[in-house]
């Protein structure tokens, strides 16, 4: 906990934020993590990297838990984690280079590949797991939906450790505050003034929290696209709140309305989806119940 005595100092004015003058007189430390976990020569080994590494593989594990009860074999498990894991890292890639900093990647076609120093999208990531599932449910002879009921409730605690990934990396952070958990975060961008730690609290939400309801919502047979449904409406509920306290992309900023943002604009179609879903579902027979 840190204790300011003039709250003021060191902090330049920010359009538009008026905090300053009443900045919080406690906060948290921000913890100042290394980036770079370990450097073995020239090869730096990333937290950001490790922590995708550490949610693919605990979600693995848990789908291997149900993996009977959904009629998947093991050596069928990892074919589906294979191609799931593919489209996150080409999904999110392109969703960030699409939806939030085209013109950049225009300029430096190189940083495409540099996925290490960060640049992932949820919404990308999300639309090439869709496409490797399509693509490993035709190919199995499944249906669509049976599978991504299957999947969804693991999908959160990638969630979770991405965004603790972007909190490691001081990235990502949220407006001005005076609540007393704010933080200053190491980026001179950030203006060197207490700010909501937007990273946790989607890491809260979005992946803790999404995991506890899906995955309990998902340990009895649900209808089928119900899991799924559920899914797109909590990410999507979820992040388009968060949004409210966390600073837009700064080459994009305020799409409308000074307050609407890329990432809630993406979000409005994943809610009606989900509920679309869920109605569906739950007007559907029930011979069509997933296991």
């Amino acid at each position: 906990m840190t204790t300011i005595t003039n709250p003021a100092a060191g902090c330049p004015p920010l359009a538009g934020v008026g905090v300053h003058d009443k900045l919080p007189r406690t906060m948290l430390e921000y913890p100042a993590i290394d980036p770079v976990a370990v450097s073995i020569g020239p090869l730096d080994i990333r937290w950001y990297g490790l922590m995708y590494i550490v949610g693919i593989l605990l979600g693995w594990w848990l789908l291997r838990q149900r993996a009977a009860r959904h009629g998947f074999s093991h050596e069928q498990l990892a074919d589906l984690v294979f191609f799931v894991v593919l489209g996150v890292i080409i999904g999110g890639r392109l969703g960030s280079i699409l939806f939030y900093n085209l013109p950049y990647y225009l300029d430096n076609p190189l940083a495409v590949f540099k996925i290490w120093q960060g640049g992932m999208a949820f919404h990308g990531g999300l639309l090439g797991v869709l496409a490797a599932v399509w693509w490993f449910a035709r190919s199995q002879g499944r249906r669509f939906f049976e599978i991504t009921d299957y999947v969804a409730p693991v999908v959160p605690l990638g969630l979770f450790f991405g965004r603790i990934g972007n909190f490691i990396n001081g990235e990502l952070w949220g407006k001005p505050t005076t609540a007393p958990w704010a933080m200053i975060f190491p980026d001179p961008a950030a203006g060197n003034v207490p700010r909501h730690p937007s990273q946790l609290y989607e890491a809260a939400l979005e992946g803790l929290l999404l995991f506890v309801i899906l995955w309990l919502y998902s340990s009895k047979p649900r209808p089928m696209m119900a899991v799924s449904g559920l899914f797109l409406i909590g990410y999507g509920v979820f992040r388009f709140l968060v949004e409210f306290v966390r600073v837009p992309d700064v080459q994009l900023g305020y799409l409308a309305f000074g307050w609407l943002t890329m990432g809630q604009v993406l979000c409005v179609p994943m809610i009606l989806f989900g509920l679309l879903l869920l109605y569906l579902a739950y007007r559907k027979p029930a011979v069509e119940t997933a296991r």
